[in-house]
């Protein structure tokens, strides 16, 4: 049988760590506690828990301090968990099952991280996979009988272990704020988190965050360093926060960079707001049909689903053609079961 530590970074979490650590505590043969500068009764609980608390200054950045916690494990495993998530009794005799049987050679276990959309900000599906347990020290191994090559890529297991998030309110401001700030640091943004701020601002932000975040897009647009994606994705942003300042030049020219490509449903959705607004509802019904049936999202799923399906219903209605609303609004409806 394995052994597991479990390494928490928390900060205010006194109303629901508890709940969390009661879920998982008889699973871990060590539990670690990296609280980030609470100012409640957090470190008072988890001492119920573990004598293994530390403190971390908060320097605005979340793998530091998982680094650290990380530091701190002294088993072969490590189970990375944060104070809103909650192991069913189900899912708990799962994961002890897993604790018992799981093969040396498994560097990384994925367990299935549920209920994502409650409080919605960069996932697109209520469900899906995470890596959670880690190897504490990897064995590197030679592979290949000619050319050999060390394995890279760690040993993975999907494992059929449900862990339901359970937030109390979305993080999207803390994480947008988080993002500006990198952005103001100088830091460069690398490619995943590019990717995951446009998303961000898709999925959970408000026109005050398009709007802040316009600038540092539209200089993205313009770094011969970025992707076809990345550039992409900029254009989304840029042409959002252009539409919403009613800046119809910039809108076009954002819109333009990527039909000018495959297109995607996030700018032919805009297209539709953008005519809708303007009360040229036949036009607005064109592009957001091209969002659902024609072109494919790259941020945010809604765009090419519920968010141009009501924009298609809302104009048929506005133009007195109620059955082909109707099919609309059954294709929503369809699509949400």
């Amino acid at each position: 049988m394995i052994t597991i530590s479990l390494c928490m970074i928390v900060k205010n979490e006194e109303r629901i760590l508890a709940r969390c650590l009661d879920s998982v505590a008889d699973l871990m043969d060590e539990i670690v506690i990296v609280d980030t500068g609470s100012t409640d009764r957090t470190k008072e609980i988890a001492a119920g828990y573990t004598d293994k608390i530390y403190d971390f200054q908060w320097i605005d950045d979340f793998s530091a301090a998982r680094n650290f916690a990380f530091s701190k494990a002294t088993m072969e495993y490590i189970y990375s968990a944060d104070a809103d998530e909650v192991l069913s009794a189900d899912n708990h005799e799962r994961f002890r099952l897993l604790k018992e049987n799981l093969l040396p050679e498994i560097e990384l276990v994925q367990m299935k991280y549920g209920n994502q959309l409650q409080f919605a900000t960069v996932y697109n599906y209520d469900e899906e996979y995470r890596p959670k347990l880690f190897k504490r020290k990897r064995d590197f191994v030679w592979e290949e009988p000619i050319h050999e090559t060390i394995r890279l890529e760690p040993v993975m297991y999907d494992s059929d272990i449900v862990i339901t998030h359970m937030p109390e309110q979305s993080h999207a401001k803390r994480d947008l704020m988080n993002f500006r700030k990198q952005i103001v640091a100088g830091r460069r943004l690398s490619r995943r988190l590019y990717e995951m701020y446009a998303r961000e601002l898709f999925v959970a932000g408000d026109e005050q965050d398009f709007l802040e975040a316009e600038a540092f897009f539209q200089e993205s647009v313009a770094d011969p360093g970025r992707g076809m994606e990345e550039i992409t994705e900029g254009c989304c942003v840029a042409a959002k926060a252009a539409r919403l300042r009613g800046d119809t030049v910039s809108f076009f020219k954002y819109v333009s960079k990527v039909l000018a490509g495959e297109g995607c449903s996030e700018i032919c959705c805009e297209l539709g707001h953008f005519y809708e607004a303007g009360s040229d509802y036949d036009e607005a019904v064109i592009w957001y049909y091209n969002a659902v049936y024609e072109t494919t999202p790259v941020l945010a799923l809604t765009s090419g689903g519920e968010e141009s399906l009501n924009g298609l219903i809302r104009c048929y209605e506005q133009l007195g053609m109620s059955e082909q609303a109707a099919i609309y609004r059954t294709e929503l409806n369809a699509r949400k079961q």
